[in-house]
């Protein structure tokens, strides 16, 4: 391990950030098809991609057979069913296309840094603490919309710069396109986020309307309008009702009201105002330390890099996320994706300006070494957190199992739905009544707390804290 660390340690800081994005990202694609789904998010947006690639409706994403989830729009559920269009429905299929989004953002952090006029290593760095960057990696690899919507996010951020500073016209149109993409992955958010960032920037300078006129708003709102409208409008066509839930539920009454009952899908959050605040030092790991104390360094030595425009841009990016959600109860740690490569770019820029010894930046393989333990044990199952993978698996190998159905009492996990191929149906009463109401020999799933015993059923296996049995219709 001392010589591991000593080699390390000689390496330039370019070779450093290489060797960095390698290794995490390398881990991290080990890492997609060595643990199951989890209830709830990753399971449930993996059974609708099942669902979409088995129906083959690729405009609405279902919450179930012949139920519309209209709380999200479909670029996550595209992704992963053409996941499962290519390698089959495994959790390898569902997760690997998220993760070459996260790669995309990776390499558009490093270019954007190469295109701003930034050094090679200042570019690698950024690329390697977004690489490292505890929430981007993990989501990165997870069947979420977060991955998606920070790939419009930073090709909108990243495009606004380089036409304003760069007076690029290809980057111009990048910025609407950019915009689009955020619209597929999760809606107006996209608009709001860059809003937010670009007002702030534009205020703090004084700018005014001068950024404005950079863009090319004549051609680049059809563009972005001919990429992101047909969808919402064949939605709407599709399933009526869709706009006015999603537009006024989803982007209003879910942010302020905390717990908020409205929620179709039962998946409302309940946290403290200014949480997001603390997932943001949380979600920023390893990193955090080294930023504040980038930070302390530069005010005791009265920097004025403040005052630089750059370096004010990536601050409002960074901060947009954790600003528009500060008052917001209904929150999740993901939430402070979108300003993650901000937060990566910001750490180079500081480097560069003050630099840290290159052994501070040995902290970034410390991620890729905890993903793999966190990986290791989901799988061994010594977490405490379970997918139904292993009961529907133990299912699968009965004899009577493709033609009985298979009933589950009280909860259902979306897990069980994703891994028993979508015939796990939810039992309409307890199990007493689920076993009596029998016409046919069925499976039952019941919580391992139901001690009653059926002469009419047979044990046939159990998880931590479910049971499986194989019940015949009573007769007598």
């Amino acid at each position: 391990m001392k010589t591991l660390f000593n080699k390390l340690s000689s390496l330039s800081l370019w070779q450093l950030a290489i060797a960095m994005i390698a290794v995490s990202l390398i881990v991290r694609f080990a890492s997609l098809a060595m643990y199951p789904l989890m209830d709830t998010t990753e399971a449930r947006y993996g059974e609708m991609a099942r669902i979409m690639f088995e129906t083959q409706n690729w405009v609405t994403p279902m919450f179930d057979y012949d139920v519309p989830f209209w709380g999200k729009p479909p670029l996550f559920t595209w992704l992963s069913a053409g996941g499962i269009a290519l390698f089959g429905n495994n959790e390898f299929a569902v997760r690997l296309p998220h993760l070459i989004v996260g790669m995309g953002i990776i390499g558009l952090v490093y270019l954007f840094a190469i295109k701003a006029g930034k050094s090679r290593s200042e570019a690698a760095l950024a690329a390697a603490v977004l690489a490292s960057c505890a929430i981007f990696i993990v989501i990165s690899g997870a069947v979420m919309t977060d991955t998606a919507l920070t790939l419009g996010i930073t090709t909108s951020m990243a495009s606004y710069w380089l036409a304003l500073e760069r007076q690029s016209k290809t980057a111009g149109y990048l910025f609407f396109v950019g915009l689009a993409i955020g619209l597929l992955a999760k809606g107006p958010l996209t608009l709001v986020l860059v809003g937010i960032s670009l007002g702030l920037w534009i205020c703090i300078g004084g700018r005014w309307l001068q950024p404005f006129r950079m863009l090319p708003w004549r051609s680049g709102l059809p563009l972005m309008l001919a990429i992101a409208l047909p969808w919402y409008l064949i939605a709407e066509w599709q399933t009526p009702g869709f706009l006015n839930y999603f537009l006024i539920g989803e982007h209003f009454m879910r942010f302020v009201v905390s717990g908020w009952e409205g929620d179709l899908y039962g998946t409302a959050h309940n946290e403290a105002r200014g949480t997001i605040w603390l997932f943001a030092i949380l979600a920023a790991l390893p990193w955090t330390p080294v930023f504040f104390y980038q930070l302390f360094r530069r005010f005791r030595a009265g920097s004025e890099s403040i005052s630089n425009n750059y370096i004010q841009f990536l601050w409002c990016w960074m901060l947009a996320p954790l600003l528009l959600f500060t008052f917001a109860g209904n929150i999740l740690s993901s939430y402070v994706m979108p300003g993650i490569p901000a937060f990566a770019l910001l750490i180079a820029a500081y480097q560069s300006e003050k630099p840290l010894t290159s052994k501070v930046y040995l902290t970034g393989f410390i991620t890729p070494a905890l993903i793999m333990g966190a990986a290791t044990a989901l799988s061994l199952g010594v977490t405490g957190k379970t997918g139904e993978n292993s009961l529907m698996s133990l299912w699968q190998k009965q004899p009577e199992a493709q033609f009985s159905d298979l009933y589950y009492v009280g909860h259902r996990p979306f897990s069980a739905q994703y891994y028993s191929d979508g015939k796990a149906r939810k039992a309409q009463g307890e199990l007493a009544v689920t076993i009596e109401g029998l016409n046919q020999p069925a499976f039952i799933v019941h919580s391992t707390k139901e001690v009653n015993v059926f002469d009419n059923c047979e044990k046939r296996g159990n998880s931590e804290k479910r049971v499986l049995i194989y019940c015949t219709p009573d007769n007598g």
